[in-house]
This record gives C-alpha cells, sequence and structure tokens, in this order.
C-alpha cells in the first residue's frame, strides 16, 4: 500500500505555513498509511471517518471534527449513505505557528503529562460558522489568504482553549524523548483494535522486522500471542462484567468464527465462554 504524505501531494499550489484544502472523495479507503507532515484539523462534512494514531484512536460521523498531530497515522475514510461521497475541509497548519501562538498569549504548560496525537470534537454553531469563513477565504487573492488564515488559525486556538483548556495545544508540540516509553504506549493504546504488524510498525515508524524484536524486548512474548491474551481477557470482561454472549463478542475480539473462538477461550482459562460467564 502506498504512504501519503499530506500536505504534501495536494494541489494547494501557496507556500503558506497554514493551508485550507477542500477535500472531497467517491472512493472509500481502509486503513490507508498517512504521514502528516502537519498539525491537521479535519472538519468531517459528509461521511464516517476512522483514524489509529500510537496513543489514541477515534472514529467519528459528521457531527465531530477531528485535531491530529503530525506523524504516522491510518486513516478509513467511508462515503455517506445519502450523499454518496465523503468531504472533510483540511485546516493545516506546523509546530512554528503553535509555538508562536503559545509565546504570543503567554500560555503555561499544563501539569498534566498525558498528551494525545489525536482530539475529537463535537460542532457547535461558531465551528460551523468558523469552517464556512475558511472556505470563502480561500476565494480570496493569496496575499490576503495568508494573512487570514493566520487570524483564523488564533481564533479557532482561542475558542477551543476557552472550553478545552490548553492541553490539546500541548499535545501537538509534544515530543517524547523516550523512544521505549513511546513505543510500549503505541502497543497498549493500540491492544484490542484489530490492527496487522505491518500497521502496527508503521504506527511505530519502524520496520516490520525491527518492530518484531522490539516488541520481544519489551513484551517478552510474541506480538500475536501478546494480542491474542489481551483480547482474550478483554472478552473475559465482556462476559462476565456486560453479560454479552460469546456469539456477540467472537468478531470483535478478533477471531472469524465463533469455534475458533471458543476453543481459544478455552485453551487459556481452562473452561468455555459459556462456564466462566455461569461460575
Amino acid at each position: 500500500m502506498k504512504t501519503i504524505i499530506l500536505p504534501d501531494e495536494l494541489d494547494l499550489n501557496t507556500s503558506f505555513s497554514i493551508e485550507v484544502y477542500d477535500y472531497q472523495s467517491t472512493t472509500e479507503i481502509s486503513k490507508q498509511q498517512i504521514i502528516l507532515n502537519k498539525n491537521t484539523f479535519s472538519f468531517l462534512q459528509e461521511g464516517t471517518k476512522e483514524v489509529f494514531f500510537d496513543n489514541s484512536s477515534y472514529a467519528i460521523d459528521n457531527s465531530q471534527f477531528l485535531l491530529m498531530k503530525s506523524g504516522h497515522c491510518l486513516m478509513t475514510e467511508k462515503l455517506s449513505s445519502q450523499a454518496k461521497y465523503y468531504k472533510s475541509i483540511l485546516f493545516f497548519f506546523p509546530n512554528e505557528a503553535v509555538l508562536e501562538f503559545i509565546r504570543k498569549f503567554d500560555l503555561k504548560t499544563p501539569s498534566k503529562n498525558k498528551f494525545y496525537s489525536t482530539y475529537s470534537y463535537h460542532y457547535d454553531t461558531f465551528i460551523q460558522q468558523f469552517v464556512k469563513s475558511i472556505l470563502d477565504i480561500a476565494k480570496l487573492s493569496k496575499s490576503t489568504q495568508k494573512h487570514l488564515l493566520k487570524t483564523k488559525f488564533e481564533e479557532i486556538m482561542l475558542y477551543l482553549i476557552e472550553f478545552k483548556g490548553v492541553d490539546f495545544l500541548f499535545s501537538l508540540i509534544a515530543n517524547t524523548n523516550d523512544q521505549s516509553q513511546k513505543f510500549i504506549q503505541t502497543i497498549e493504546s493500540n491492544r484490542l483494535n484489530k490492527l496487522t504488524i505491518k500497521e502496527l510498525s508503521f504506527l511505530s515508524n519502524m520496520s516490520v522486522s525491527t518492530f518484531k524484536r522490539e516488541f520481544e524486548k519489551h513484551f517478552k512474548s510474541s506480538p500475536s500471542k501478546w494480542f491474542q491474551d489481551k483480547r482474550l481477557e478483554h472478552s473475559a470482561y465482556l462476559l462476565k462484567n456486560k453479560s454479552k454472549r460469546p456469539s456477540d463478542i467472537f468478531e470483535e475480539v478478533g477471531y472469524e468464527n465463533l469455534s475458533n473462538f471458543i476453543q481459544a477461550f478455552k485453551t487459556k482459562f481452562g473452561m468455555t465462554p459459556k462456564q466462566y460467564q455461569s461460575k
């Protein structure tokens, strides 16, 4: 699968640091490998979107929008059932703009040090008007666009800070120097997501062979066995605490059929899912 680099591969025809792109497609994509060279707002208009990052993942419809940190991610886009196409307004901005904004408004680093690579928010009237305004700006002269987009960047950031605090802002520039910690966090965050070794390697910015070596070094297990154990443990939780039937959850925890799930469950726990549920 070809890796797509954004916004580089879009025909933007600008040298602006802050850019807007009206993206529309009639083709669905599934877990497309994406490298974001800039931080990105994805203002979803039509269809649904799912993203996987190193430490967070979201599935949204067009009542929501995403803020995504620059870096590696997997992206799924599905067409709207009514409009039969996918549409998202993309708003790109670099870390330099974030740092300049933090300095300008003298914002302090939050004491909380748990940062994420993506955030999901619901639209309100203000955000809807904001999206319309950045599309209108794209119709103006290049010089006017450049100045107004910088102002619009400050506008959306100030508005989100008012209601969400500054954690999301500092997440964009957070750089985990401890690569081992970052690797472990990527694995733990995606333990229940049905991602392949190749997809997890991409999120970790590693080759498959390096990923496997790192995995066994940190987790003392092969990836396939470790993920199977985690998903079976999750299935036990669903059976016991959510009163779900085995037939309801086998696909959710990564099995193609019920009999394979029952056999794997019995091997790990020494009893069938039904026996475990009733004990």
